[in-house]
């Protein structure tokens, strides 16, 4: 039997980042919280991290599938806490493994605020 302990991420970082650009400007608020997805995005290592656990088989991964991109172990940590924090990330550890899942509604919350003009997706 295996102990099951989600890692904390706030609640917050797992909602849609904005609306639509096209739709209105963006608060403040909301262009910080896109400003740092975006930001964590921008580095190669961690927006392939982010690629391979959002295509992995069932939407998570386990650390072990994912951590050959070419740098250290410790790096992958640092730039997986890099993601998680920018909230597109939630983890979860099983035994001594971490899980990773892309943020419930963040592929599509930034799909939307990139949108065409008028157009909303789901």
């Amino acid at each position: 039997m295996s102990k099951t302990e989600s890692l904390p991420v706030p609640a917050a970082d797992t909602a849609p980042c904005c609306p639509p650009l096209s739709e209105r400007a963006l608060t403040a608020e909301e262009a910080e919280r896109t400003a740092a997805m975006f930001k964590a995005l921008g580095d190669p290592v961690r927006l392939r991290l982010f690629s391979l656990i959002a295509s992995h088989d069932g939407g998570e991964a386990c650390v072990c599938d994912i951590s050959d991109v070419g740098v250290s172990q410790p790096t992958v940590s640092h730039h997986l806490k890099k993601l998680r924090e920018a909230g597109l990330l939630t983890s979860e550890r099983r035994g001594t493994w971490v899980y990773y899942k892309v943020a419930p509604s963040v592929v599509a919350g930034m799909g939307n605020l990139l949108g065409p003009p008028g157009a909303t997706r789901r």
